[in-house]
Protein backbone atom coordinates (compact mmCIF):
# COMPACT_ATOMS: atom_id res chain seq x y z
CA UNK A 1 0.00 0.00 0.00
CA UNK A 2 3.02 2.22 0.82
CA UNK A 3 3.78 1.95 -2.72
CA UNK A 4 0.48 3.01 -3.98
CA UNK A 5 -1.30 5.05 -1.52
CA UNK A 6 0.16 7.98 0.67
CA UNK A 7 -0.88 6.44 4.22
CA UNK A 8 -1.43 8.73 7.30
CA UNK A 9 -3.86 8.66 10.42
CA UNK A 10 -7.20 9.79 11.18
CA UNK A 11 -7.41 13.59 11.43
CA UNK A 12 -4.03 14.31 9.59
CA UNK A 13 -3.38 16.41 6.50
CA UNK A 14 -0.30 15.78 3.98
CA UNK A 15 1.13 17.94 1.48
CA UNK A 16 -1.09 17.09 -1.87
CA UNK A 17 1.77 16.56 -3.73
CA UNK A 18 3.01 13.67 -2.13
CA UNK A 19 -0.23 12.41 -2.78
CA UNK A 20 0.80 9.70 -5.68
CA UNK A 21 -0.60 10.33 -9.16
CA UNK A 22 -0.72 6.86 -10.76
CA UNK A 23 -1.57 6.08 -14.53
CA UNK A 24 -5.20 5.29 -14.51
CA UNK A 25 -5.56 1.34 -14.85
CA UNK A 26 -2.68 0.54 -12.22
CA UNK A 27 -4.74 3.47 -9.65
CA UNK A 28 -7.74 1.21 -10.24
CA UNK A 29 -5.89 -2.28 -10.07
CA UNK A 30 -4.32 -0.60 -7.01
CA UNK A 31 -7.74 -0.19 -5.52
CA UNK A 32 -8.91 -3.69 -6.01
CA UNK A 33 -5.97 -4.81 -4.80
CA UNK A 34 -6.05 -2.79 -1.60
CA UNK A 35 -9.94 -4.00 -1.16
CA UNK A 36 -9.13 -7.60 -1.60
CA UNK A 37 -7.10 -7.12 1.01
CA UNK A 38 -10.03 -5.90 3.41
CA UNK A 39 -9.28 -2.03 3.00
CA UNK A 40 -13.12 -0.28 2.81
CA UNK A 41 -13.41 2.87 0.03
CA UNK A 42 -14.11 5.39 2.39
CA UNK A 43 -14.80 8.07 -0.35
CA UNK A 44 -13.76 8.43 -4.24
CA UNK A 45 -14.45 11.23 -5.99
CA UNK A 46 -13.12 13.78 -8.80
CA UNK A 47 -11.83 17.44 -9.22
CA UNK A 48 -12.62 18.33 -12.16
CA UNK A 49 -10.27 19.40 -15.37
CA UNK A 50 -10.11 20.79 -18.80
CA UNK A 51 -10.25 17.35 -20.72
CA UNK A 52 -11.38 14.99 -17.58
CA UNK A 53 -11.22 14.90 -14.24
CA UNK A 54 -8.57 14.02 -11.53
CA UNK A 55 -9.68 10.62 -9.84
CA UNK A 56 -9.22 10.30 -6.07
CA UNK A 57 -9.61 8.08 -3.96
CA UNK A 58 -9.51 7.35 0.26
CA UNK A 59 -9.40 3.80 1.73
CA UNK A 60 -9.54 3.08 5.33
CA UNK A 61 -7.92 -0.03 6.73
CA UNK A 62 -9.21 -1.44 10.12
CA UNK A 63 -6.63 -3.75 10.97
CA UNK A 64 -3.49 -1.12 10.50
CA UNK A 65 -5.69 1.82 11.65
CA UNK A 66 -4.42 4.07 9.04
CA UNK A 67 -6.16 5.80 5.69
CA UNK A 68 -4.99 5.72 2.45
CA UNK A 69 -4.94 8.12 -0.94
CA UNK A 70 -3.98 8.24 -4.29
CA UNK A 71 -5.08 10.38 -7.42
CA UNK A 72 -5.11 9.36 -11.31
CA UNK A 73 -5.60 12.31 -14.17
CA UNK A 74 -8.48 10.92 -16.75
CA UNK A 75 -8.99 12.61 -19.90
CA UNK A 76 -12.38 11.87 -20.82
CA UNK A 77 -14.43 8.58 -19.83
CA UNK A 78 -12.71 6.23 -17.17
CA UNK A 79 -13.53 2.81 -17.00
CA UNK A 80 -15.57 1.09 -14.11
CA UNK A 81 -14.41 -1.47 -11.56
CA UNK A 82 -17.71 -1.82 -9.90
CA UNK A 83 -18.22 -5.21 -10.97
CA UNK A 84 -14.92 -6.62 -9.09
CA UNK A 85 -15.63 -3.91 -6.16
CA UNK A 86 -19.52 -3.50 -5.57
CA UNK A 87 -19.15 -0.86 -3.05
CA UNK A 88 -17.75 1.60 -5.57
CA UNK A 89 -20.58 1.58 -8.31
CA UNK A 90 -22.38 4.74 -6.39
CA UNK A 91 -19.14 6.65 -6.33
CA UNK A 92 -18.28 6.15 -10.10
CA UNK A 93 -22.02 7.01 -11.30
CA UNK A 94 -21.44 10.48 -8.47
CA UNK A 95 -18.28 11.02 -10.37
CA UNK A 96 -19.93 10.77 -13.58
CA UNK A 97 -22.58 13.27 -12.73
CA UNK A 98 -20.50 15.84 -11.21
CA UNK A 99 -17.49 15.66 -13.39
CA UNK A 100 -19.74 14.98 -16.87
CA UNK A 101 -17.65 12.56 -17.69
CA UNK A 102 -18.65 8.16 -18.78
CA UNK A 103 -17.77 5.44 -16.48
CA UNK A 104 -17.44 2.67 -18.94
CA UNK A 105 -19.10 -0.55 -18.46
CA UNK A 106 -20.90 0.01 -15.56
CA UNK A 107 -23.61 -2.19 -14.52
CA UNK A 108 -26.26 0.57 -14.19
CA UNK A 109 -25.49 3.68 -15.18
CA UNK A 110 -27.57 6.25 -14.04
CA UNK A 111 -27.71 9.79 -12.45
CA UNK A 112 -27.33 9.76 -8.83
CA UNK A 113 -28.77 13.66 -7.60
CA UNK A 114 -30.14 14.91 -11.18
CA UNK A 115 -28.14 18.02 -11.35
CA UNK A 116 -25.59 19.42 -14.02
CA UNK A 117 -22.01 18.15 -13.69
CA UNK A 118 -19.90 21.14 -12.02
CA UNK A 119 -18.58 22.21 -15.90
CA UNK A 120 -20.99 23.81 -17.26
CA UNK A 121 -21.80 22.36 -20.77
CA UNK A 122 -20.27 18.98 -20.00
CA UNK A 123 -22.65 15.67 -19.25
CA UNK A 124 -21.89 12.20 -18.98
CA UNK A 125 -25.17 11.33 -20.80
CA UNK A 126 -25.11 13.55 -23.67
CA UNK A 127 -28.12 15.99 -22.58
CA UNK A 128 -28.60 18.61 -23.75
CA UNK A 129 -27.86 21.72 -21.33
CA UNK A 130 -31.36 23.19 -22.21
CA UNK A 131 -33.25 20.13 -21.21
CA UNK A 132 -34.84 20.12 -17.75
CA UNK A 133 -33.46 17.19 -15.33
CA UNK A 134 -36.31 16.07 -13.54
CA UNK A 135 -35.13 13.82 -9.96
CA UNK A 136 -36.48 9.95 -10.62
CA UNK A 137 -37.06 10.39 -13.76
CA UNK A 138 -34.62 7.51 -15.79
CA UNK A 139 -34.90 3.79 -16.65
CA UNK A 140 -35.58 1.41 -13.72
CA UNK A 141 -34.76 -2.29 -13.59
CA UNK A 142 -37.73 -4.53 -14.54
CA UNK A 143 -38.19 -8.07 -13.91
CA UNK A 144 -39.99 -9.87 -16.82
CA UNK A 145 -42.78 -12.08 -16.53
CA UNK A 146 -46.58 -11.95 -16.86
CA UNK A 147 -47.58 -12.31 -12.78
CA UNK A 148 -44.90 -10.13 -12.14
CA UNK A 149 -45.87 -6.44 -11.26
CA UNK A 150 -44.31 -3.29 -10.38
CA UNK A 151 -45.07 -0.85 -7.34
CA UNK A 152 -44.02 2.65 -7.00
CA UNK A 153 -43.46 4.79 -3.80
CA UNK A 154 -42.79 8.39 -3.66
CA UNK A 155 -41.16 10.52 -3.63
CA UNK A 156 -44.01 12.03 -1.46
CA UNK A 157 -44.99 9.64 1.45
CA UNK A 158 -47.82 9.28 3.61
CA UNK A 159 -45.96 10.16 6.60
CA UNK A 160 -43.94 13.58 7.46
CA UNK A 161 -40.49 12.19 5.69
CA UNK A 162 -37.80 13.39 3.26
CA UNK A 163 -38.60 12.53 -0.61
CA UNK A 164 -37.86 9.32 -2.16
CA UNK A 165 -38.61 6.76 -4.50
CA UNK A 166 -38.44 3.79 -4.14
CA UNK A 167 -39.93 0.92 -7.19
CA UNK A 168 -40.71 -2.69 -6.53
CA UNK A 169 -41.01 -5.35 -9.12
CA UNK A 170 -42.86 -8.15 -7.09
CA UNK A 171 -44.68 -11.50 -7.35
CA UNK A 172 -47.52 -11.70 -5.29
CA UNK A 173 -46.56 -10.12 -2.41
CA UNK A 174 -42.90 -11.01 -2.96
CA UNK A 175 -40.11 -8.48 -3.61
CA UNK A 176 -38.08 -9.32 -6.34
CA UNK A 177 -36.09 -6.05 -6.59
CA UNK A 178 -36.00 -2.57 -4.88
CA UNK A 179 -34.49 0.20 -6.70
CA UNK A 180 -34.03 3.86 -4.87
CA UNK A 181 -34.02 6.83 -6.29
CA UNK A 182 -33.16 9.91 -4.34
CA UNK A 183 -31.75 13.57 -5.46
CA UNK A 184 -34.87 15.13 -4.53
CA UNK A 185 -32.75 17.13 -1.84
CA UNK A 186 -30.01 18.38 -3.71
CA UNK A 187 -28.93 21.39 -2.58
CA UNK A 188 -25.75 21.82 -4.19
CA UNK A 189 -23.29 21.85 -0.91
CA UNK A 190 -20.42 19.87 -2.27
CA UNK A 191 -20.27 22.37 -5.06
CA UNK A 192 -20.77 25.41 -2.83
CA UNK A 193 -17.96 24.76 -0.35
CA UNK A 194 -15.19 25.03 -3.55
CA UNK A 195 -13.63 28.07 -2.51
CA UNK A 196 -14.56 28.02 1.25
CA UNK A 197 -14.16 28.31 3.73
CA UNK A 198 -16.26 31.20 4.42
CA UNK A 199 -18.61 32.60 7.13
CA UNK A 200 -21.58 30.32 6.29
CA UNK A 201 -19.69 26.83 5.82
CA UNK A 202 -19.78 25.95 9.64
CA UNK A 203 -23.65 26.53 8.80
CA UNK A 204 -23.69 24.22 5.56
CA UNK A 205 -21.98 21.66 7.51
CA UNK A 206 -24.21 21.60 10.06
CA UNK A 207 -27.33 21.08 7.99
CA UNK A 208 -25.77 18.39 5.92
CA UNK A 209 -27.64 15.75 7.83
CA UNK A 210 -30.01 17.68 10.40
CA UNK A 211 -29.85 14.93 12.60
CA UNK A 212 -26.09 14.29 12.58
CA UNK A 213 -25.36 17.93 13.47
CA UNK A 214 -22.44 16.96 15.61
CA UNK A 215 -20.89 14.20 13.65
CA UNK A 216 -20.46 16.22 10.76
CA UNK A 217 -19.17 19.52 12.40
CA UNK A 218 -16.45 17.24 14.32
CA UNK A 219 -15.41 15.52 10.32
CA UNK A 220 -15.30 19.68 9.62
CA UNK A 221 -13.61 20.95 12.47
CA UNK A 222 -10.84 18.17 12.15
CA UNK A 223 -10.22 18.76 8.96
CA UNK A 224 -9.71 22.35 9.25
CA UNK A 225 -7.84 21.28 12.64
CA UNK A 226 -5.33 19.59 10.42
CA UNK A 227 -4.78 21.98 7.52
CA UNK A 228 -3.99 24.64 10.09
CA UNK A 229 -2.52 22.86 12.59
CA UNK A 230 -4.89 24.06 15.31
CA UNK A 231 -4.62 22.03 18.74
CA UNK A 232 -7.94 21.36 20.46
CA UNK A 233 -8.30 21.44 24.49
CA UNK A 234 -8.35 18.12 26.51
CA UNK A 235 -11.76 20.12 27.72
CA UNK A 236 -13.28 20.34 24.67
CA UNK A 237 -12.14 16.94 23.00
CA UNK A 238 -14.55 15.44 26.37
CA UNK A 239 -17.49 18.39 25.75
CA UNK A 240 -17.63 16.95 21.93
CA UNK A 241 -17.75 13.33 22.53
CA UNK A 242 -20.32 13.85 25.30
CA UNK A 243 -22.29 15.74 22.44
CA UNK A 244 -22.01 13.55 19.60
CA UNK A 245 -22.83 10.63 22.00
CA UNK A 246 -26.15 12.28 23.50
CA UNK A 247 -26.97 12.55 19.36
CA UNK A 248 -26.57 8.94 19.29
CA UNK A 249 -28.49 8.41 21.86
CA UNK A 250 -31.59 10.37 21.03
CA UNK A 251 -31.55 9.17 17.52
CA UNK A 252 -31.22 5.15 18.58
CA UNK A 253 -33.76 6.02 21.14
CA UNK A 254 -36.46 7.83 18.48
CA UNK A 255 -35.63 4.64 16.50
CA UNK A 256 -36.44 2.49 18.69
CA UNK A 257 -39.63 3.61 19.37
CA UNK A 258 -40.25 4.01 15.65
CA UNK A 259 -39.72 0.65 15.16
CA UNK A 260 -41.73 -0.62 17.82
CA UNK A 261 -44.90 1.71 16.42
CA UNK A 262 -43.70 0.06 12.90
CA UNK A 263 -44.79 -3.36 14.11
CA UNK A 264 -47.92 -1.71 16.21
CA UNK A 265 -46.80 -1.59 19.42
CA UNK A 266 -47.61 1.78 20.99
CA UNK A 267 -46.32 1.75 24.56
CA UNK A 268 -42.69 1.64 24.04
CA UNK A 269 -43.17 4.03 20.69
CA UNK A 270 -44.45 6.54 23.00
CA UNK A 271 -42.11 5.95 25.79
CA UNK A 272 -39.60 6.46 23.58
CA UNK A 273 -40.52 9.16 21.41
CA UNK A 274 -40.89 11.15 24.72
CA UNK A 275 -37.51 9.77 26.14
CA UNK A 276 -35.36 10.53 22.79
CA UNK A 277 -36.95 14.79 23.62
CA UNK A 278 -35.06 14.10 26.66
CA UNK A 279 -31.72 13.39 25.45
CA UNK A 280 -32.38 16.62 22.63
CA UNK A 281 -33.17 18.74 25.78
CA UNK A 282 -29.72 17.37 27.59
CA UNK A 283 -27.84 18.59 24.25
CA UNK A 284 -29.37 22.01 24.64
CA UNK A 285 -28.23 22.12 28.13
CA UNK A 286 -24.75 22.02 26.56
CA UNK A 287 -25.37 24.89 23.89
CA UNK A 288 -29.25 26.06 23.79
CA UNK A 289 -29.76 24.10 20.80
CA UNK A 290 -31.70 20.38 20.97
CA UNK A 291 -29.51 19.56 18.12
CA UNK A 292 -25.89 21.06 18.93
CA UNK A 293 -25.92 23.74 16.68
CA UNK A 294 -23.27 26.47 17.43
CA UNK A 295 -21.61 24.33 19.95
CA UNK A 296 -18.18 22.46 17.49
CA UNK A 297 -16.38 24.93 15.93
CA UNK A 298 -12.62 24.84 14.77
CA UNK A 299 -10.84 24.93 17.85
CA UNK A 300 -13.22 23.70 19.99
CA UNK A 301 -16.40 24.45 21.53
CA UNK A 302 -18.33 27.82 21.97
CA UNK A 303 -19.75 26.91 25.21
CA UNK A 304 -18.17 25.15 28.71
CA UNK A 305 -20.37 23.10 31.05
CA UNK A 306 -20.64 24.64 34.77
CA UNK A 307 -20.55 22.59 37.48
CA UNK A 308 -24.37 22.75 38.08
CA UNK A 309 -25.05 22.08 34.34
CA UNK A 310 -22.50 18.99 35.13
CA UNK A 311 -24.82 17.97 37.77
CA UNK A 312 -28.12 18.36 36.08
CA UNK A 313 -26.88 16.44 33.16
CA UNK A 314 -25.62 13.35 35.39
CA UNK A 315 -29.47 13.38 37.17
CA UNK A 316 -31.23 13.76 33.77
CA UNK A 317 -28.95 11.28 32.50
CA UNK A 318 -29.90 8.63 35.35
CA UNK A 319 -33.06 9.39 34.73
CA UNK A 320 -33.20 8.54 31.26
CA UNK A 321 -31.46 5.32 31.70
CA UNK A 322 -34.01 3.82 33.80
CA UNK A 323 -37.02 5.28 31.61
CA UNK A 324 -35.44 3.76 28.63
CA UNK A 325 -34.75 0.36 30.12
CA UNK A 326 -38.48 -0.17 30.79
CA UNK A 327 -39.42 1.16 27.60
CA UNK A 328 -37.37 -1.64 25.49
CA UNK A 329 -37.65 -4.29 28.22
CA UNK A 330 -41.31 -4.15 26.97
CA UNK A 331 -40.24 -4.37 23.85
CA UNK A 332 -37.97 -7.72 24.38
CA UNK A 333 -40.70 -9.16 26.45
CA UNK A 334 -43.48 -8.90 23.98
CA UNK A 335 -43.38 -12.42 21.58
CA UNK A 336 -46.22 -10.41 19.32
CA UNK A 337 -43.53 -8.13 18.55
CA UNK A 338 -40.14 -10.06 18.72
CA UNK A 339 -41.84 -12.69 15.97
CA UNK A 340 -42.26 -9.37 13.38
CA UNK A 341 -38.59 -8.05 14.19
CA UNK A 342 -36.46 -12.18 14.00
CA UNK A 343 -35.80 -13.10 10.37
CA UNK A 344 -37.09 -10.04 8.37
CA UNK A 345 -35.14 -7.78 6.29
CA UNK A 346 -31.96 -10.14 6.36
CA UNK A 347 -28.44 -9.24 5.09
CA UNK A 348 -25.55 -11.58 5.19
CA UNK A 349 -22.40 -10.62 5.91
CA UNK A 350 -20.85 -10.72 2.41
CA UNK A 351 -23.15 -8.86 1.23
CA UNK A 352 -22.71 -6.14 3.54
CA UNK A 353 -19.11 -6.44 3.29
CA UNK A 354 -19.54 -6.14 -0.40
CA UNK A 355 -21.65 -3.27 -0.21
CA UNK A 356 -18.78 -1.77 2.00
CA UNK A 357 -21.82 -0.87 4.80
CA UNK A 358 -21.32 0.67 7.72
CA UNK A 359 -22.24 1.67 11.23
CA UNK A 360 -25.39 -0.27 13.31
CA UNK A 361 -26.01 -1.84 9.82
CA UNK A 362 -22.71 -3.35 9.08
CA UNK A 363 -22.62 -4.48 12.98
CA UNK A 364 -25.93 -6.03 13.11
CA UNK A 365 -24.59 -8.34 10.09
CA UNK A 366 -21.24 -9.38 12.58
CA UNK A 367 -18.92 -7.05 10.61
CA UNK A 368 -16.84 -5.18 13.63
CA UNK A 369 -16.75 -2.12 12.22
CA UNK A 370 -16.13 1.44 14.24
CA UNK A 371 -14.53 4.64 13.71
CA UNK A 372 -14.40 5.68 17.11
CA UNK A 373 -12.30 2.20 17.83
CA UNK A 374 -10.73 1.48 13.92
CA UNK A 375 -9.78 4.81 13.53
CA UNK A 376 -9.52 7.02 16.75
CA UNK A 377 -9.86 10.67 17.21
CA UNK A 378 -10.92 13.39 19.68
CA UNK A 379 -11.35 12.11 23.61
CA UNK A 380 -11.87 8.40 21.76
CA UNK A 381 -8.14 8.40 21.34
CA UNK A 382 -8.29 8.32 25.07
CA UNK A 383 -11.26 6.70 26.42
CA UNK A 384 -12.34 3.95 24.45
CA UNK A 385 -16.11 2.62 24.07
CA UNK A 386 -16.69 -1.32 23.36
CA UNK A 387 -17.58 -2.11 20.18
CA UNK A 388 -20.63 -4.41 19.79
CA UNK A 389 -22.15 -6.58 17.00
CA UNK A 390 -24.90 -9.05 16.22
CA UNK A 391 -24.86 -11.67 13.58
CA UNK A 392 -28.02 -12.31 11.96
CA UNK A 393 -28.08 -8.83 10.08
CA UNK A 394 -32.16 -8.56 10.16
CA UNK A 395 -34.37 -5.77 11.51
CA UNK A 396 -34.20 -7.45 15.03
CA UNK A 397 -30.24 -7.53 14.87
CA UNK A 398 -30.53 -4.00 13.84
CA UNK A 399 -32.98 -2.92 16.54
CA UNK A 400 -30.68 -4.43 19.22
CA UNK A 401 -27.75 -3.00 17.97
CA UNK A 402 -29.13 0.12 19.15
CA UNK A 403 -30.47 -0.80 22.54
CA UNK A 404 -26.59 -2.27 22.63
CA UNK A 405 -25.12 0.70 21.91
CA UNK A 406 -27.34 3.06 23.89
CA UNK A 407 -26.29 1.32 27.08
CA UNK A 408 -22.67 2.26 25.71
CA UNK A 409 -23.07 5.72 25.44
CA UNK A 410 -24.40 6.71 28.81
CA UNK A 411 -21.68 4.81 30.51
CA UNK A 412 -19.50 7.09 28.31
CA UNK A 413 -21.05 10.25 29.35
CA UNK A 414 -21.38 9.43 32.95
CA UNK A 415 -18.09 8.63 33.02
CA UNK A 416 -16.61 11.79 31.05
CA UNK A 417 -19.31 14.14 33.11
CA UNK A 418 -17.55 12.94 36.43
CA UNK A 419 -13.91 13.28 35.03
CA UNK A 420 -14.15 16.54 33.00
CA UNK A 421 -10.88 17.96 32.85
CA UNK A 422 -9.67 21.61 33.70
CA UNK A 423 -8.69 24.46 30.82
CA UNK A 424 -10.02 26.27 28.41
CA UNK A 425 -12.48 25.04 25.49
CA UNK A 426 -11.19 26.83 22.31
CA UNK A 427 -7.79 27.84 20.83
CA UNK A 428 -8.44 30.25 18.07
CA UNK A 429 -7.71 28.89 14.70
CA UNK A 430 -5.00 29.02 12.29
CA UNK A 431 -4.86 30.14 8.45
CA UNK A 432 -5.53 26.89 6.48
CA UNK A 433 -2.21 26.27 4.71
CA UNK A 434 -2.32 25.20 1.20
CA UNK A 435 -1.69 22.65 -1.40
CA UNK A 436 -2.81 20.00 1.30
CA UNK A 437 -5.06 17.57 2.11
CA UNK A 438 -6.66 16.21 5.07
CA UNK A 439 -8.95 13.33 5.37
CA UNK A 440 -11.33 13.27 8.84
CA UNK A 441 -13.28 10.15 9.87
CA UNK A 442 -16.01 10.52 12.64
CA UNK A 443 -18.42 7.04 13.97
CA UNK A 444 -21.99 9.39 13.32
CA UNK A 445 -25.04 7.39 14.98
CA UNK A 446 -25.51 6.32 11.60
CA UNK A 447 -21.76 5.09 10.80
CA UNK A 448 -19.01 6.60 9.47
CA UNK A 449 -18.73 9.72 8.18
CA UNK A 450 -15.81 10.75 5.78
CA UNK A 451 -14.49 14.25 5.35
CA UNK A 452 -11.94 15.23 2.73
CA UNK A 453 -10.24 18.57 2.34
CA UNK A 454 -7.93 19.74 -0.26
CA UNK A 455 -6.47 23.31 -0.21
CA UNK A 456 -5.19 25.12 -3.14
CA UNK A 457 -1.92 27.21 -2.79
CA UNK A 458 -3.81 30.24 -1.16
CA UNK A 459 -5.37 27.94 1.03
CA UNK A 460 -9.17 27.89 -0.18
CA UNK A 461 -11.01 25.09 -0.72
CA UNK A 462 -9.97 23.10 -3.97
CA UNK A 463 -11.88 20.60 -3.78
CA UNK A 464 -14.15 19.69 -0.21
CA UNK A 465 -15.65 15.68 -0.26
CA UNK A 466 -18.13 14.76 2.01
CA UNK A 467 -19.69 11.46 2.06
CA UNK A 468 -22.54 10.26 4.73
CA UNK A 469 -23.10 6.82 5.81
CA UNK A 470 -26.52 6.75 4.70
CA UNK A 471 -24.21 7.11 0.93
CA UNK A 472 -23.09 3.29 1.70
CA UNK A 473 -26.19 2.49 3.47
CA UNK A 474 -29.15 2.82 0.97
CA UNK A 475 -27.80 -0.06 -0.72
CA UNK A 476 -28.19 -2.67 1.85
CA UNK A 477 -31.78 -1.52 2.70
CA UNK A 478 -32.46 -2.53 -1.03
CA UNK A 479 -30.87 -6.20 -0.51
CA UNK A 480 -32.87 -6.23 2.37
CA UNK A 481 -35.90 -6.23 1.09
CA UNK A 482 -35.25 -9.03 -1.37
CA UNK A 483 -37.09 -12.26 -0.87
CA UNK A 484 -39.42 -10.20 1.80
CA UNK A 485 -43.12 -9.23 2.17
CA UNK A 486 -44.10 -5.49 0.43
CA UNK A 487 -45.84 -5.00 3.18
CA UNK A 488 -42.05 -5.61 6.10
CA UNK A 489 -40.85 -2.25 3.78
CA UNK A 490 -41.83 0.39 6.11
CA UNK A 491 -40.06 -1.82 8.99
CA UNK A 492 -36.83 -2.33 7.22
CA UNK A 493 -37.05 1.03 5.84
CA UNK A 494 -37.07 2.05 10.08
CA UNK A 495 -34.47 -0.02 10.83
CA UNK A 496 -31.92 1.52 8.39
CA UNK A 497 -33.30 4.98 8.31
CA UNK A 498 -31.02 6.75 6.69
CA UNK A 499 -30.92 10.11 5.62
CA UNK A 500 -32.38 11.66 2.43
CA UNK A 501 -31.03 15.02 2.45
CA UNK A 502 -27.37 13.90 3.92
CA UNK A 503 -27.00 11.47 0.60
CA UNK A 504 -28.64 14.28 -1.58
CA UNK A 505 -25.60 17.04 -1.50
Amino acid sequence: MTDTFRTFHNGSAVPFDEVPRLEATAFLQAIIDATDRGWRVSSYFGIPTESGATLCCVLSSKAEGIIGIATADVAGPFPSIARLVPQIQLFEREIAEQCGILAEEHPWFKPVRFHRSFVPGRDAWGRDPGDPILPGVMEFYRVAGEEVHEVAVGPVHAGIIEPGHFRFQCHGEEVFHLEISLGYQHRGIEQGLIGGPDPRTPFRMETIAGDTTIGHMQAYCMALEALSGTRVPARAEVLRGIALELERLANHTGDLGAIAGDVGYLPTASFCGRIRGDFLNMTAVLCGSRFGRGLVRPGGVLFDLGEAERDDLLARLAAARADLENAVELLWSTPSVMSRLEHTGAVSADTARELGLVGPAARACGLNRDVRHDHPYGIYRMAQIPVVTAHHGDVCARTTMRWLEAGKSLDFIRDQLRQLPGGGCRNEPAPLQGNRVAVALTEGWRGEICHVAITDAAGRFLRYKVTDPSFHNWQGLAMALRGEQISDFPLCNKSFNLSYCGFDL
